[in-house]
């Protein structure tokens, strides 16, 4: 789990397949963290979530499935690109951003970038399953970065970034027609998921079928609007 703060950036040195189905990414980084890594520590990669497991001064190698090379634009990374980098939250520790899981959603593509004093304001066009996800003053993790959502529409959402986080991330350098991985609000996605389900229960036959459950019917069973047992 991470929190979408970026800690640190880094540069691909390389990306190559290892084995079939599965590809390694060697990236270096200034980061001090990257002396304490140890095989099997996940880190978020411009928003996807990857395991390391090899070390050196200054460079750290992880893997990743083909699913993760395919479904997001690591796959399409070359050497000297430069990668949003962040260690996974500790527990116990300061959830400054929102929870993050680094499991990659769809890939959005930069529509329009416009300066406002110091701040800038990115507008993205996203994936239609993911329109639902996405809320005003809700968040959104792009490239790995938490972010606050301006105005979420049906084809496309925006954000706004303030100098510390344009400083700190790779998000400055992005251009018109750039892509980015894209990560929606993970309370926002269960929350989707009960709702789309909530007049669904199993029925016998292994199908699911209509249950008729409303709030007249839970309140018979003795829970009030608050959503309390009685």
């Amino acid at each position: 789990m991470f929190t979408g703060l970026v800690e640190a950036t880094g540069r691909v040195r390389n990306l190559r397949p290892e084995a079939r189905g599965l590809w390694s990414l060697a990236l270096e980084t200034e980061a001090a963290f990257c002396e304490s890594l140890k095989a099997g520590d996940s880190v978020c990669v411009s928003g996807a979530c990857l395991t390391v497991v090899g070390m050196g001064k200054g460079i750290f190698q992880a893997q990743m499935m083909a699913e993760t090379h395919r479904r997001t634009t690591l796959g399409t990374l070359r050497p000297g690109d430069r990668v949003n980098l962040e260690r996974a939250l500790a527990l116990g520790g300061r959830l400054d951003g929102h929870l993050v899981q680094g499991h990659v959603e769809g890939v959005g593509t930069l529509e329009r970038g416009e300066d406002e004093g110091p701040t800038r304001l990115l507008t993205f066009s996203l994936p239609p399953e993911l329109v639902p996800f996405l809320v005003s003053k809700g968040s959104v993790a792009v490239d790995g970065v938490s972010l606050t959502v301006i105005e979420a529409g049906r084809e496309r959402f925006s954000v706004g970034l303030i100098p510390t986080t344009l400083q700190g991330t790779t998000l400055q350098g992005l251009k018109r027609g750039d892509r980015v991985n894209l990560e929606t609000d993970l309370v926002g996605r269960y929350l989707y998921r009960f709702w789309e389900c909530r007049n669904l229960e199993p029925a016998t036959s292994g199908k699911r079928e209509p249950s008729g459950l409303n709030w007249d019917k839970l309140q018979q069973y003795g829970w009030d609007q608050g959503g309390k047992r009685s």
